[in-house]
């Protein structure tokens, strides 16, 4: 451990925590609970969303509290960290859920099977042009498209200022653009 660590005033409470003291997560949940909760309410737009997120963060927090290293960063940095990735997977959630209804809705009263086969090709040719961009990339373009996140969203769950958020969607759909219709797949 290093002297900085060990003289830093969150240090005993992160021992006591990573010790499974339930007084310490107690202390934690109240001095960071409103800092988790505000990420994940910033992102998500719903309170309820917000507070599940919060809840789930401070179990997962809990359960793998033997990996925080206060060596390597905050308390708070590590939460939210953990925040993060818990947003992330409550929006994907959501999409997903958006995606079966939409698909549900959109299904057709007799299956058309004459325009299958396209489809598939086309997925397959963007699946593969999407791996030969670099994976930043790859990342923003996926949780736009796929994940279907606002680019507010994709800032907050990449931690990437909304900018450059913008410019690799930007970017990337150009790189797509001219790789298909180098490769004559778009008109």
């Amino acid at each position: 451990m290093s002297a900085l660590g060990a003289a830093h005033p969150d240090h005993s409470l992160a021992e006591a925590f990573r010790g499974g003291d339930p007084m310490a997560l107690r202390q934690i949940y109240d001095r960071f609970g409103s800092a988790v909760f505000h990420l994940a309410l910033r992102t998500l737009g719903t309170g309820a969303d917000a507070e599940d997120v919060t809840q789930t963060t401070f179990v997962a927090a809990w359960q793998g509290r033997e990996t925080f290293d206060p060596d390597r960063g905050s308390l708070l940095g590590w939460l939210l960290a953990i925040a993060r990735r818990k947003v992330v997977d409550r929006l994907r959630a959501a999409a997903r859920e958006n995606r079966v209804e939409d698909a549900v809705r959109a299904l057709p009263a007799s299956p058309d099977p004459s325009g299958a086969p396209d489809r598939v090709v086309d997925r397959l040719v963007m699946a593969d042009e999407l791996a030969q961009l670099p994976a930043e990339q790859r990342r923003v373009l996926e949780l736009a498209f796929y994940d279907d996140l606002t680019h507010p969203q994709i800032a907050a769950v990449t931690a990437l200022p909304l900018g450059t958020v913008k410019s690799h969607i930007r970017r990337g759909m150009a790189r797509l653009r001219q790789r298909l219709e180098v490769d004559g797949g778009a008109s």
